[in-house]
């Protein structure tokens, strides 16, 4: 039963972080047997995509203080420009 919460229980941005450089690593050492090593990508594409969603959700939460006509106010974060004012990133 105890197992079965820990498996449902959400994982944060950091643990899923520090799980895939964990997967990053032991892929790289080589000593991986293919299968395992399958599902180890699999896993390891699992906590990109569940980074990508935090990164995602955080983004829209955050806002901007943005001078306009000398006065500040919230902006919705759109993401970051460059010099020419397209959105990199």
């Amino acid at each position: 039963m105890a197992k079965k919460a820990e498996k449902e229980a959400p994982v944060s941005f950091e643990e899923a972080i520090q799980k895939l450089e964990l997967i990053v690593e032991e892929l790289e050492s080589g000593d991986v047997p293919l299968e395992k090593a399958i599902e180890l990508f699999q896993e390891g594409m699992m906590m990109s995509q569940l980074c990508g969603q935090k990164l995602e959700q955080v983004e829209r939460k955050i806002e901007a203080l943005v001078e306009e006509n000398g006065e500040f106010r919230k902006k919705p974060f759109t993401g970051i420009t460059d010099d020419a004012g397209d959105t990199v990133g």
